[in-house]
């Protein structure tokens, strides 16, 4: 490309000069291209190291004058063919133009300003186009990593970084490329060149870690190996990135969404050296996840900025030192010390933003006053203009509150104002002023509490229990459901009325569950109850289909029921599955095992000696299932668990994991002596039946565990406020932030470990129904999986999110178009037909594709495949057969629904006569309505039954397709070592079949045949002299067949095919060469002359039976058939393939070489 004229003062130190003239020099890198030698070996791992631009574009031309020492760099080129084209190009346009100024000065200006007019059209063509934001050091290195590890343009760069892997014990230093779906290393150290290319979705643990041998490193695991990478200049940014990475990836693995950029993200003042515009995408979303996490906020919130800046706290009458968050609907505050104090502003509520007066005291003051009367003063602010300014500019888009109605849905009815626990159980009123009093709130109510200081105290007086009459509202509260409660005026009554008499999979679910949510409990004793149960969770299915219902939700909504109003509990379960417990309520409980995981590793670190014992007894992964689904609600009386929700909507996941810490912390002994694991459980489920909440008012309800496990001896009651008070004496100091490190970790195992599970159990389906061993299909499956997944970040013809469905088994999970299967199969079949197998492909795809909805799963991509591979004789030509009949064959699927709509007018008359029949054996009979009943039944399973295909079967081929069917014999034969023979027996064999249509013919039609035959096709002088009805088939076969026969030798253009100074038996056939002696007497393929007058026989067929019939006659055909294929050699061959690809250079650079000299 042509570059900015930039002064080059060392001219041939590391360059070679190829081509000169009196004004231009091309020079190509030393080391690039042919050797080099020793010098071309340190030039090479110089430019790694250093990572010069040389490796990108080794080749350029400078502009010389004969009376300077000064060079000009004008144009630089990845290969030899577009440096060539620039040199052409300055030969032809200024090479004779400035050979006529007399002053080299005026040479250089002219040059100068001719290649900047040039870059500043190209500029103006692109203006049209995006922008890119990245710097020219940055696209450069992306070209880079394209030309190194062969990846497309769809494959995006986020970041590079210079450090070593470590490769044996010896250390490679090169350059790691970080890209959206892969991990790229590249090093040229003295002739060794490493090439590493690792797709995050085989990763399956991603660590930092310090050790003697590989000194602060990281650590990227797959299934097999272990790659360690050292040496970063900045080596936490690079593994947050390569987290991020990570995750991206187990997210489309999980739920096959693929990653998408954020346009909306503001541009920068100015464009940061080697920061890509994706890694300042990858930054923000960062920024943004701890932010929402932070304050529970929508997934749809960002983050704008913070600053610091002191909070004046009203109730503690001091200043408290934190950061002020700015985000499109929140002003967020959170104290430096954590837990000391934190506020969450909602723009709704803000009535009036202004600039206080500035003290010594009290610096650059900025006041927020609420609708409900409240204020909030917030100073130390570095630049409050543009603050105050940035609130307004939100406060202007935010749309008043006013415009919200939130009151009920009619359609419901009144029991949705109202929680059930009103209905139909005591409340308690205890400590509910000073609730409101140590929040700031003026008042009850949740317009009061929204705005509430969240401190220390806070905290205390929801771990001894929140009020149950405020219960409801701070739980809205602290989650954030409270916020898009207020902000989706009737999205609940809207979903209920859509979802109502929907019927699906997930509605079934919920029927069978319901009478089983909190049957102890007076408020799910009645329908009021379980219609409203119901109604929460079918719209909870209908608004996320993905999840739709998981046992256990019913459990916790339930518990939601009994303190909220219907469409408050909605939001809550929302704020549950889709923020708070992410993915726990999956297909798979994703979520529930990656934090099974992470109480394993707490287990581990904090009581190792029980943790090898329960290992041993597996109890574990049983327990914490169904504590963390739950909340420990299915465990734990009603009156002590909910005070662990209390704890949970506050704190987050961390209270769960630490009770269930303390839990096992307390029955060690018991445990450490239990022998199995029922003992075990035992000894759990006694213990939690027994944790009490001795400050209820209400009568305690009896947990039906407890009813069956009571022994004769009564346990000791445990004080639910003492296990809340003991968890954070004991393992008070985890944090979220360690939560979510662990959670990552688990995460990658889990679903990988879920990916392994899935392609077990694939092929353990498919070893019944397939001749291949375990390894192949194993090798397979990663196959198909790699092809349906590459279309998920590098695009396809039909979106890979509707081809995944993870509700489906997982034999039908993965399914592939067209294109992809075409590729598979030019790889893996054992049948190459040169340039017609894309033909043989394409009907193969559709005989394949039995619900024509042009993709085809991992069942059916076997099925095709195994009979190519593992049929006898038989099989695989009934195979062949077949896909040159409908739906194979594309040209006579129109027919063959013309066909299949009269088979199908027949078939309803028949049933309507049988309906007849049986009609009147009923009124003959007088018997009882069953019999009829049980009659339609077998009639329906017998025609459910799946039935054997037999030879006999198949349909006859017509003409037509008998043609096309010789076409894709003779393609098959190319290359094979009897490739003669095979040809002149496919020749006998047609010719006979060919006789065999015409004899059937006369059978089946006599004299009007006859007659037909001879009104439609003409005669010639020949057929007049020696009458032959088979004439006109065998014209039409030895015309296609020689069309066939033309094909490869059209394909043959390049240069490496034209050395191949042996004919094939193709041309030998095209060209009429092939003498009659050679072949069977009765052969029709021997003549070269066509008969242009012929057209196709409609009445001419054979059966399936002559077309085996007559190729068991020719041993050859049949030793080709019965010839075992091994289909390990291909498997190889297409895993390596993109590597192949990788270490081949342009074949540009290779065309040109000559001419370079």
């Amino acid at each position: 490309m042509w570059i900015e004229p930039e002064e080059v003062l060392l001219v041939g130190a590391l360059w070679v000069s190829e081509r000169a003239n009196p004004f231009f020099i091309l020079q190509r890198r030393r080391g690039h291209g042919r050797g080099g030698g020793l010098s071309g070996l340190l030039v090479g791992t110089l430019d790694v190291v250093l990572d010069s631009s040389a490796r990108v574009a080794p080749y350029r031309i400078l502009l010389q004058t004969a009376d300077s020492q000064v060079y000009w760099n004008i144009a630089c080129g990845s290969s030899r063919k577009e440096i060539t084209e620039h040199w052409d190009w300055l030969e032809s346009n200024l090479l004779q133009t400035i050979s006529i100024f007399d002053n080299d000065e005026d040479v250089i200006t002219f040059v100068k300003g001719k290649i900047s007019g040039i870059i500043a059209e190209e500029k103006r063509l692109k203006q049209g186009e995006e922008q890119e934001e990245d710097s020219g050091k940055f696209r450069e290195a992306e070209l880079k990593m394209r030309r190194l590890f062969g990846m497309p343009e769809e494959e995006k760069l986020v970041n590079y970084y210079s450090c070593s892997y470590w490769k044996g014990r010896v250390p490679r230093q090169g350059w790691v490329y970080l890209s959206i779906n892969h991990l790229c290393f590249y090093s040229f150290l003295l002739g060794k060149e490493v090439t590493l290319v690792i797709p995050w979705m085989e990763v399956t643990q991603l660590e930092k870690n310090a050790t003697l041998v590989f000194p602060e490193s990281i650590r990227v695991s797959t299934r097999h190996t272990e790659h360690y990478f050292s040496m970063f200049l900045n080596i936490n940014d690079t593994f947050k990135l390569m987290e991020q990475l990570a995750n991206i990836a187990m997210r489309q693995l999980l739920d096959n969404e693929a990653f998408a950029a954020d346009r909306s993200l503001p541009k920068p003042c100015k464009t940061l050296k080697n920061v890509s515009t994706l890694k300042r995408d990858f930054d923000a979303r960062a920024k943004n996840e701890r932010y929402r996490a932070m304050f529970r906020l929508t997934q749809d919130e960002r983050l704008d900025g913070h600053t610091d800046c002191t909070l004046w706290t009203p109730f503690a009458k001091m200043h408290i030192v934190g950061q002020l968050f700015i985000s499109n609907n929140y002003i967020c505050f959170s104290s430096r010390e954590e837990d000391l104090c934190q506020l969450i502003i909602p723009l709704r509520e803000v009535s009036i933003v202004e600039k206080a007066d500035s003290s010594s005291v009290l610096p650059c003051p900025v006041s927020i006053s609420t609708k409900n009367k409240m204020t909030f003063l917030f100073a130390n602010l570095k630049d409050r203009e543009f603050l105050v300014q940035r609130i307004s500019d939100f406060l202007q888009r935010t749309p008043d509150s006013s415009w919200f109605d939130t009151s009920p849905p009619s359609l419901i009815g009144s029991s949705v104002c109202q929680s059930y626990l009103t209905l139909f159980g005591p409340q308690n009123h205890i400590s509910q002023s000073e609730f409101l009093l140590s929040s700031g709130s003026r008042g009850p109510g949740t317009q009061s509490c929204v705005c509430m200081y969240r401190t220390s105290r806070t905290r205390e007086l929801v771990l001894n229990g929140i009020p149950e009459c405020l219960r409801g509202e701070l739980w809205l509260l602290f989650s954030g459901a409270q916020n898009e409660l207020a902000t989706h005026p009737g999205y609940y009554g809207d979903l209920v009325e859509q979802a109502m008499g929907m019927c699906s999979l997930a509605t079934d679910e919920i029927e069978r569950d319901l009478h089983r949510s909190m049957p102890e409990h007076r408020a799910f004793q009645n329908e009021t109850g379980i219609a409203a149960l119901r109604r929460v969770l079918t719209a909870y299915a209908h608004r996320n289909p993905g999840i739709g219902y998981c046992q256990a939700m019913n459990i916790v909504t339930s518990v939601l029921l009994l303190y909220c109003t219907e469409e408050q509990a909605f939001w809550l379960l929302v704020a549950l599955c889709e923020r708070m417990l992410p993915d726990y309520y999956n297909t798979r409980v994703v979520g529930a095992l990656v934090d099974q995981g992470v109480f394993e590793d707490l287990t581990r670190s904090s009581l190792p000696q029980l943790y090898e014992h329960m290992q041993e007894l597996g109890v574990i992964s049983t327990i914490s299932l169904s504590w963390f689904l739950t909340l420990f609600l299915s465990v734990m009386p009603f009156d002590s668990a909910v005070l662990l929700v209390d704890c949970f909507f506050y704190e987050g996941i961390k209270v769960i994991f630490q009770v269930a810490l303390t839990v096992l912390l307390d029955n060690m002994d018991a445990l450490l002596s239990s022998s199995d694991e029922g003992e075990a459980m035992t000894v759990l489920g006694r213990y939690l039946d027994n944790v009490v909440n001795k400050q209820t008012v209400a009568p305690p309800i009896p947990h039906l565990h407890a009813v069956l496990t009571s022994g004769d001896e009564p346990p000791p009651e445990i004080d639910i406020f003492d296990l809340i008070k003991s968890s954070y004496e004991k393992f008070g100091s985890l944090s979220s932030d360690v939560i979510e490190q662990m959670r990552f970790k688990q995460r990658l195992k889990v679903i990988q470990s879920l990916e392994d599970t899935a392609k077990r159990s694939v092929v353990r389906a498919m070893m019944t129904e397939s001749a291949f061993s375990i390894e192949e299909l194993e090798e397979l499956y990663c196959l198909f999986k790699s092809k349906h997944m590459t279309s998920c970040y590098w695009g396809s013809s039909s979106s890979a999110a509707e081809r995944h469905d993870p509700s489906l088994p997982y034999l039908e999970q993965y399914r592939i178009d067209p294109v992809q299967f075409s590729q598979l199969f030019s790889a893996l079949a054992p049948w190459v037909c040169g340039g017609h197998t894309t033909t043989l492909s394409s009907r193969l795809f559709r005989l394949l594709d039995q619900n024509q909805d042009q993709l085809v799963n991992f069942k059916e991509f076997i099925t095709g495949l195994s009979g190519m591979y593992h049929g006898d004789m038989t099989e695989k030509l009934k195979l062949l057969y077949k896909l040159h009949l409908p739906p194979g064959n594309s040209s006579l699927v129109a027919q063959h629904n013309i066909n299949r709509d009269d088979t199908l007018v027949l078939d309803s008359e028949e049933v309507k006569d049988k309906g007849g029949d049986v009609e009147e054996k009923k009124g003959e009979n007088q018997g009882p309505q069953v019999k009829d009943y049980r009659y339609y039944l077998r009639m329906w399973a017998k025609e459910k039954e799946p039935k054997k295909e037999t030879i006999k079967d198949l349909p006859r081929m017509n003409q037509e397709q008998f043609i096309e069917f010789c076409k894709t014999l003779y393609n098959m034969f190319s290359e094979d070592p009897s490739e003669q023979e095979l040809y002149h027996a496919i020749a006998t064999v047609a010719s006979l079949l060919l006789r065999i249509g015409e004899v059937g013919k006369k059978f089946g039609n006599g004299g009007k045949m006859q007659e037909t035959t001879s009104q439609t096709l003409p005669i010639s002088a020949e057929q007049e002299e020696e009458p032959d009805e088979g004439t006109s088939g065998e014209a039409l076969l030895c015309q296609a067949l020689a069309d066939a026969q033309l094909e490869p030798a059209v394909l043959q253009t390049s240069d490496e095919e034209n050395k191949d100074d042996t004919e094939s038996s193709y041309s030998v056939v095209s060209s009429g060469s092939l003498l009659c002696e050679d072949i069977a007497h009765d052969t029709v393929l021997i003549g070269a002359e066509q008969r242009q007058g012929s057209t196709l026989d409609v009445d001419w067929s054979i059966t399936f039976e002559q077309v085996l019939a007559s190729l068991l006659t020719e041993p050859v055909l049949v030793e080709y058939f019965e010839r075992k294929m091994d289909i390990q050699a291909k498997m190889a061959t297409c895993k390596a393939q993109r590597v192949v690809e990788r270490q081949v250079s342009s074949p540009s650079e290779q065309e040109l070489m000559h001419h370079s000299t």
